[in-house]
């Protein structure tokens, strides 16, 4: 497997017990790829549920990951805005941290 960055969500568990950070990136980047749904979609559907789930940091970082593969900023504004319809006012409060510029 190609060395991928590790969250920062889950850093502190790295020294801990890095088979299971392992284990869980393996399975993270399996999940996250290019399949009958293209990894930028699948991507931004995380986008949405940090949003609902109120994660501001895990918005942010999805976004700058969505980029990466790829998504447009329109594209990002519509699952903001498809966040909101499903997840309300808090998560559009939350989902607009994909637009943070630092």
């Amino acid at each position: 497997m190609a060395q991928v960055t590790l969250p920062p969500w889950i850093q502190p568990l790295q020294k801990r017990d890095p088979e299971f950070v392992d284990s869980y990136m393996a399975q993270r980047e399996r999940i996250l790829r290019d399949g009958a749904i293209p990894a930028k979609y699948k991507i931004l559907m995380t986008l949405i549920v940090d949003a609902i789930q109120s994660h501001p940091d895990g918005v942010a970082n999805i976004a700058y990951r969505a980029r990466g593969v790829g998504a447009s900023e329109v594209e990002i504004q519509e699952t903001v805005e498809v966040a909101y319809l499903f997840g309300g006012t808090p998560a559009l409060v939350t989902a607009m941290n994909a637009f943070k510029t630092s």
